[in-house]
């Protein structure tokens, strides 16, 4: 930072003494928008400021600075002025300056203590800082930490700096830190988050600094359990947004850690311990920090922390209670979140219900799933899937390499391609194809945050191509007509598939289902008339016939004389069992209608629900601030009522919005679920043949 600069800001004493001489206030500079505010107000993720280059940043630096030093200056007493004392003052400044130039590349109290705290739970063999490796370099264990800093080109370039220096010489050292901040991109975002969640013994990243740029919507604790506030945040509400980057669902870990620096002599470290020890007690209370409680910490905070304003600033923090009406607030923000929280639980109890249905009528196993990609892998002239090492403690299976085929689809890279880790901003395609292989694919949730395996279900890319060629149509030049299995049974059996398809609003395919019918089969020349089919239990038993012959490994195949008697007779079979598939599949065609009506009309009924409890949330809100006006913004600044302003007209437009919502989105939910056009087509026929016949 350049010393003009530098003198400016100790010039402007916020947050010390002060010349007795200066105005003990800022006036105009402590008004929101006003001066001073980077020195007070940093930015967070959710302001403008956050996205500033360094040099944006240090312009407006140095404007707050000039402003700051013109005010306070033309405030000083004539007797102020005088050439001789200003002179001394300007000496004085130049001597900090200097002392400032000759330890502002060592570390402080804090940050000796953090690289001590990494040297002790990360990189064991590491030397003190200063002191140069002798030996093999250093090597890291699995442990990652996640450090928060609030200013981006102050605190954190110092940090960086500095750890970089202290880790110099182990093992892989340039590899160790990354950094987010405001500038950081969405997609080298998303690398970084990968990078750190991927297992430790597969990325060398161990150190990650960030800004308040990463303390929402960034997730980081699938391998790192520490955390540490190298600087505070003045507002409750951050420091938990910070803490939920690790502690939250999918941390494998018992026990997260949080770290906060205190120093005694500091006053600011007095004052800001008192907020987290505030903000703990108030979350184990209520459960959860309140709105009405970090909106008056923060008012309270938000012109700094003054040395001679401390032991105030420590009565209130400790006296911040609620109050008559704000105790009604947060009951009903509470009793919101509870009647939420009951809402949802209810939601995921009825999932499950709804997943156990599913999965029972649809007759999903993962068995039947894997082997059916293998059967797709296998008409592509590949392997099918092989079982390779367990991750996780699921079995894994490695999908074959699809595009080295000879005459390959050259479409198959870029559908292969999800089954890589994604690529990063400095790897081109070739290098990436190269550098990252197929990832093992599984068929179940490990309940791990984690990118080792790649969890394959219906809607994943590549299994909607592999399956592709039996959904499309019931059968390609790939696929047969009719398909004969040996069966541990003693009577021939026989199957004719259909396909009932339902479709809706713009060709939107709404439902899909096989129909079949079932017969036991007789050699034409021994029949009196059409086949018959099964009853119910017949059919039942020629299911479940049918399910173990999919099931087990064929030993032998059927033998060229039977293959070639059932050839002969299948298109008979087809025209004797069509007319007896034809009326199932329009009964089942009925009763599928139904059911989409039926599902139309509930879920146009609950977001009709919905809307009006919302509608109902915001008028209740909109009538309270019009009729409670005074009293609610009673302790609110100009910019805070502006807002508030802001605020009602957005309530009553959305109001307005809930209307028309009501009029016209429950119908077109309605709208979606009726069928315009149905198809039944045969499908094929499969032949259970016994085997010992």
């Amino acid at each position: 930072m350049p010393f003009d600069k530098l003198r400016g800001r100790l010039s402007k004493g916020v947050g010390g003494e002060g010349h007795p001489g200066l105005p003990t206030s800022l006036s105009a500079s402590e008004e929101p928008g006003g001066e001073g505010q980077l020195f007070t107000q940093p930015p967070d993720a959710d302001d403008e400021r956050s996205q500033w280059s360094a040099a944006e940043d240090e312009a407006a630096e140095a404007a707050e600075i000039a402003e700051v030093t013109a005010t306070s200056e033309a405030a000083l007493p004539r007797s102020l002025q005088d050439a001789a004392l200003l002179q001394q003052e300007r000496q004085l400044l130049d001597e900090m300056a200097q002392l400032a130039e000759q330890y502002r590349t060592l570390p402080d109290a804090k940050t000796t203590y953090l690289i001590d705290w990494i040297r002790a739970n990360l990189c064991p063999d590491l030397p003190p800082f200063g002191m140069p490796v002798s030996g093999p370099a250093p090597r890291w264990n699995e442990r990652r930490v996640l450090i928060f800093t609030e200013n981006r080109e102050g605190t954190k370039r110092f940090l960086f700096n500095l750890l970089s220096q202290a880790i110099e010489g182990s093992e892989r050292a340039a590899e160790r830190i990354e950094v987010i901040d405001g500038l950081t991109s969405s997609t080298r975002r998303q690398e970084i988050q990968r990078r750190f969640n991927s297992p430790p013994a597969l990325d060398p990243l161990r150190i990650l600094l960030a800004t308040d740029a990463a303390r929402e919507g960034l997730n980081f604790q699938a391998h790192c359990a520490d955390l540490f506030h190298f600087d505070l945040p003045w507002n409750p509400g951050r420091i938990e947004q910070r803490n939920g980057r690790i502690d939250r669902k999918l941390q494998p870990e018992p026990e997260v850690r949080c770290h906060y620096f205190v120093l005694p002599q500091r006053a600011e470290d007095r004052v800001l311990e008192v907020l987290v020890r505030k903000t703990e007690t108030i979350k184990r209370e209520l459960g959860s920090l309140a709105q009405v409680i970090d909106d008056d910490v923060e008012r309270r905070l938000r012109q700094g922390i003054r040395h001679r304003e401390v032991a105030t600033l420590l009565d209130e923090l400790a006296q911040v209670s609620l109050g008559p009406q704000q105790m009604q607030r947060v009951a009903d923000e509470l009793e919101a979140a509870r009647e939420r929280e009951q809402d949802l639980l209810a939601q995921v109890s009825r999932c499950q219900s709804l997943l156990a249905k599913s999965q029972a009528w649809t007759g999903f196993d993962e068995l039947a799933f894997r082997q059916t990609l293998s059967s797709a892998l296998e008409l592509l002239g590949a392997p099918p899937l092989q079982p390779t090492q367990a991750v996780h403690g699921q079995p894994a299976w490695q999908m074959p390499a699809l595009h080295e085929r000879a005459a390959a689809d050259p479409s198959w890279h870029a559908t292969l391609d999800t089954l890589r880790v994604p690529r990063t901003a400095k790897q081109s395609v070739t290098e990436w194809r190269r550098e990252a292989p197929l990832r093992p694919v599984v068929f179940a949730d490990a309940g791990l945050l984690s990118d080792a395996t790649v969890h394959l279900h219906l809607e994943h890319r590549v299994v909607q191509r592999l399956l592709a060629r039996f959904r499309a149509q019931g059968f390609s030049e790939e696929l047969s007509r009719a398909c004969l299995l040996l069966a541990s049974d003693t009577i021939p059996r026989v199957l004719l598939l259909g396909r009932l398809a339902l479709y809706g609003q713009g060709a939107e395919r709404l439902h899909e289902e096989l129909v079949m019918v079932t017969a036991r089969w007789i050699d034409p020349t021994q029949r009196r008339g059409p086949l018959s089919a099964y009853g119910r239990d017949g059919e039942e038993r020629t299911l479940a016939v049918l399910d173990a012959a999919l099931q087990q490994v064929a030993q032998q195949q059927p033998s060229p004389v039977t293959q070639q008697r059932l050839l002969a007779s299948a298109a008979r079979d087809v025209a004797d069992l069509l007319p007896l598939l034809l009326p199932r599949a329009t009964q089942a065609a009925a009763a599928a209608v139904e059911k989409l009506r039926q599902r139309g009309e509930q879920e146009a009924h609950d977001l009709q629900r919905t809307i009006e409890q919302q509608a109902r949330r915001v008028r209740t809100q909109l009538e309270r601030s019009q009729t409670e006006y005074q009293q609610l913004t009673l302790a609110f600044d100009k910019e805070e009522k502006r807002q508030f302003e802001l605020d009602q007209r957005a309530w009553a437009q959305r109001l307005a919005s809930f209307e028309q919502d009501l009029a016209h989105e429950p119908q077109r939910v309605r709208a979606f679920y009726e069928v315009r056009a149905q198809r039944i087509e045969p499908v094929g026929l499969v032949y259970l043949w016994p085997e010992t016949n």
